[in-house]
């Protein structure tokens, strides 16, 4: 039995839901997300909540129970509130600017990075060495920090590199004389 699954989904005030066509449509103050529904649970919304039981008793349905709860939770809390991500960039000379729907990189390359901002994300850079990335889909706000993570990811030995706010680097020590 899933423990996060049984739990129903709040819908509240200011936010919509609607089923139709394989499709969960979610409609509220900051935009509208849908999310393709599995066969192998079944979704009833009533009384200002959304409730989510497994189709059947096989192993399949009761895994997609609890996951297909958090998607809906996911997207209730994106229309209402957003998600945001807060990248730290560390090293000499290392800054980013956002520039309209472009982030200008400096890493230490020889040439600049420019990374294009998706649609549905707002990136914004407070100072030179932070990067706030939010918007109203979790799965998108987080791929694109992961995107541009990878252009220099932390390192070890010195700690240089982009990293996620509150992210544990673990410090190695240098070579010993």
């Amino acid at each position: 039995m899933s423990r996060t699954g049984k739990k129903p989904v709040a819908v509240p005030a200011g936010v919509t839901a609607a089923i139709e066509g394989g499709q969960l449509s979610v409609k509220g103050p900051k935009g509208s997300l849908s999310l393709p529904l599995a066969d192998e649970v079944t979704y009833s919304i009533e009384d200002g909540s959304i409730a989510v039981k497994p189709a059947n008793d096989s192993k399949r349905a009761r895994a997609f129970w609890g996951m297909q709860r958090t998607l809906i939770q996911n997207l209730i809390t994106g229309v209402t509130e957003g998600f945001s991500k807060k990248l730290l960039i560390t090293g000499v000379g290392y800054r980013a600017n956002a520039q309209g729907k472009t982030l200008k990189l400096q890493l230490g390359y020889s040439h600049d990075v420019d990374f294009a901002v998706p649609e549905g994300i707002e990136i914004k850079t407070p100072d030179n060495t932070t990067v706030e990335i939010s918007g109203i889909d979790k799965q998108k706000v987080g791929q694109v920090a992961a995107e541009i993570r990878r252009w220099r990811k932390p390192e070890p030995y010195k700690g240089k590199g982009i990293k996620y706010a509150g992210e544990f680097i673990f410090r190695k020590e240098g070579k010993k004389k």
